[in-house]
């Protein structure tokens, strides 16, 4: 946690992953965020994984830092309790769609200069899961060895969603300072997806080459990297990016005598080529796996470390939680009091703002935790008016 935008406030009213995340990312340097709930939580709100109670760890962890507010979204009075607090705060960050009463053209009559980033499924407005959308732009077809298709299990497009959705809000408030304009900035994240892959030369890879390409397993495409077996049985990933870690490899190994013959035989130099060895990997592949074998998983990375060579052995995520370079040393994680009542490592920024004052991760809150403050301050309401919205059942409390 950090104060970098400790001037800045906003509203939030999102559900999963993408729209969370941009909230969390504006919390955690200062930002305060605003997440507005249906009373009694939203379609996400007891999202797995769960504890016994039901307690969502992933909206927990998605929510932190934020403060909330809860009204009934389902009646007229919420709804323009909801507008009034946008209008006022002047930031809005939602994933609901973009017609109805939280279309940006409706709230700007209250506010013109009002900035929204929404993020949507696709442009047109129909939905979109990060499932769905990776599904479209190929990449479960480029996972694993085939036939089938593999997805992955991380929301990887909802996350850059989320990351490019803070970056947008800050752009355009950026010019809206500049120029007094305010308005809606649209992320589609089939947009957001097929757009990274366009980034990454895919689209163009495969209009150049007129086909899809092959599916590896575990090797890196154009590098040499891929994961190998220890004589004791671990699996380890190695990578090589650069001519001094692809010589130290060798010298680690010692094989710099067998990957010579490789090159005279074949007539190439692998020495600073990382496309040659991807493409001589049926030659390079069996050499590496015996010498890997030959070795234990101690010995090896030793010797990797030695030589300034990329490696990592596979392991679980609970192995992961337990790591202490990881987590348990890392600065980003601090203790928060989780509304679930488990105590665990709770992750903060992301970056370090070296000269700047790293505070502890602050915790999610209860929903409803801050109604009646937040309408006091941002609207004004007496505390007679907000304690006769809570018995109209119009506003909730924690």
């Amino acid at each position: 946690m950090y104060s970098l935008l400790s001037s800045l406030s906003m509203i939030e009213v999102s559900s999963f992953v993408a729209s969370p995340s941009a909230g969390l990312y504006c919390a955690q340097m200062g930002a305060e965020v605003i997440r507005v709930d249906q009373i009694g939580g939203g379609s996400d709100f007891h999202r797995w994984p769960v504890t016994k109670a039901n307690n969502s760890l992933y909206w927990e962890n998605l929510n932190r830092a934020k403060r909330s507010v809860a009204l009934d979204l389902g009646s007229a009075p919420g709804r323009q309790l909801l507008q009034e607090l946008i209008q006022k705060t002047g930031q809005f960050i939602t994933n609901l769609p973009f017609d109805g009463f939280l279309s940006h053209e409706v709230l700007a009559q209250g506010r013109a200069d009002l900035v929204t980033v929404r993020i949507m499924g696709r442009a047109d407005g129909s939905p979109a899961l990060d499932y769905t959308v990776n599904n479209r732009v190929g990449y479960p077809m480029m996972t694993g060895l085939g036939p089938e298709p593999i997805n992955h299990v991380l929301p990887a497009w909802d996350l850059i969603a989320g990351a490019y959705a803070a970056f947008a809000l800050l752009a355009a408030i950026q010019r809206r300072g500049v120029t007094g304009e305010g308005g809606e900035v649209r992320i589609p994240l089939s947009d957001v997806a097929i757009g990274t892959v366009a980034n990454l030369g895919g689209i163009a890879e495969v209009l150049y080459t007129g086909e899809n390409r092959p599916r590896l397993g575990n090797a890196i495409y154009g590098l040499f990297g891929r994961d190998f077996v220890t004589g004791d049985g671990v699996r380890t990933m190695i990578v090589v990016v650069t001519p001094r870690q692809w010589a130290g490899l060798l010298t680690a190994l010692n094989l710099a005598d067998a990957v010579a013959a490789v090159e005279a035989a074949r007539g190439v130099s692998f020495a600073k080529d990382d496309g040659l060895r991807f493409v001589h990997r049926d030659a390079l592949f069996p050499l590496f796996e015996a010498a890997v074998a030959s070795r234990s998983h101690a010995n090896l990375a030793v010797a990797l470390d030695a030589a300034g060579v990329m490696h990592s052995s596979y392991r679980t995520m609970l192995d992961a939680a337990n790591d202490p370079e990881l987590v348990v040393n890392n600065p980003i994680f601090g203790e928060a009091p989780n509304p679930s009542g488990f105590n665990y490592p709770a992750a903060g920024s992301f970056a370090t703002v070296p000269l700047s004052e790293r505070r502890e991760p602050a915790p999610a809150p209860r929903i409803g935790q801050h109604s009646e403050e937040v309408l006091a301050e941002r609207l004004g309401l007496s505390s007679g008016t907000i304690a006769e919205l809570i018995d109209q059942k119009i506003v909730g409390i924690a």
